[in-house]
Formats: structure tokens, sequence, C-alpha cells
């Protein structure tokens, strides 16, 4: 990898992680907090607004990613995927959608799925299933919980993301979004730190952001 190269990522991933990368959810903490306590989900989101934006528009495109088996047509439209019931450590990702010329894509459809605190998918009906559109500054909010560890993997959530005025010749982004300090990052084979989400252990709900950028002004 040449100097440049090497600097442009070190300097996406530094956006990625932001200040909170050091401070945020401990490999120990990790291991005790996300095994599947369980904790209302009341707080406000005030404070995940707060979060750094991350990734920076520009030329550095969100990365690709699998959908993987498990991805379902027609989830149903919600911010919230917490259901009464079910165990996990709630968190609130926020972040927007941007086109390449950082300009906030209003309308896009988000789709967001991902196991529940002991690594399973639901796979016959939507739990930890749902989507959304930006508002009309490109932004989302999502409340969920910390996905369990789906067997040979890291903890991600998938995302996929289309734009209401996306070229028909140009297939909706899927991708998957990582924790930072995760033990089992690096030897996951999808693994990549451009999709590290910041994350900012907020006491009993911790506050995750992460920017879209997409290819284009679409």
């Amino acid at each position: 990898m040449s100097p440049l190269r090497n600097e442009r990522h070190s300097r996406r991933v530094l956006l990625k992680t932001g200040p909170f990368f050091l401070g945020s959810l401990a490999i120990a903490a990790c291991g005790q907090r996300f095994s599947g306590a369980s904790s209302p989900a009341t707080e406000s989101s005030a404070q995940a607004q707060n979060l750094p934006a991350t990734p920076a528009c520009g030329d550095d495109l969100t990365p690709p990613q699998t959908a993987g088996p498990f991805y379902r047509l027609n989830s149903p439209e919600r911010t919230s995927l917490v259901e009464p019931g079910f165990t996990g450590t709630p968190i609130m990702l926020t972040g927007q959608v941007l086109s390449t010329s950082c300009q906030p894509i209003a309308g896009a459809r988000l789709e967001f799925w991902h196991t529940n605190a002991q690594g399973e998918y639901d796979n016959v009906g939507n739990t930890f299933r749902g989507s959304q559109f930006t508002d009309a500054d490109g932004r989302y909010q999502l409340e969920t919980i910390a996905p369990g560890i789906y067997p040979g993997r890291t903890r991600h959530i998938h995302v996929r993301i289309k734009s209401p005025n996306q070229p028909t010749d140009r297939p909706a982004l899927t991708t998957q979004l990582y924790f930072p300090d995760e033990p089992l990052n690096e030897g996951d084979f999808l693994y990549q730190p451009e999709l590290l989400m910041s994350v900012q252990d907020g006491g009993d709900r911790p506050q995750a952001q992460f920017n879209f950028v997409l290819a284009g002004d679409v």
C-alpha cells in the first residue's frame, strides 16, 4: 500500500471510529453486557445526534457486502426493533445517507436485520427486522439491541439502502456494520474497518453512529 493510500485509509478509519474508539465497548464489557442482559430502551436519543459524522462523504463510498442467506423481503416499516420479552443490550443507531457530493438523500429506504441476543436469525417472522425512510435531511434513527454472535462471524448488523432516485441499472447498496473493540473482528472473513460504527458507551444504552455514502448524486 502506498504512503498516500495508507494515509487516506487511516483517516477514513479515524473518521469512522471518532474520539470514542478507545473508550467504546471494551472487549471484556462486550462479553458481559451483550450476552443477553435485559434493559429498558426508554432513554432520549438526543445524545446520539451529537456523535461525529462517519464516514466523511466524498470519493470514499460505503463498501458493499453480502446480504447473507437470511435477508427477507417486505420487512415492516418501523424505527424500533425492540419488542417485549426479548433480552439484549439496547442501542440507538443514527446517521445520514449522503451522496458523494455530501448532499443528504431524503426518502432513501433502509432495511435492517440482525440476530437476537443469542445469535439467532428469525427466518419465520420479522423479529429484529425492519425498514424505514430517511427524513428531509437524509437522517435515520434505529432503536434495537446489540446482536448476538452468529457462529463463524463477529457481531454485525445487516443493512440494505436504496435511493428514491437511484437508476434502475444500479443495485441497492447492501452492506454490514461492525462494532469496535470486538475480539472476533480481525478473524472475520468479511470484516472491514471502513464499516466500523462510532460507538459511545452511554450507560444502559450505547449510542452508535454511521453515515452511508452512495455512488453519484442520487
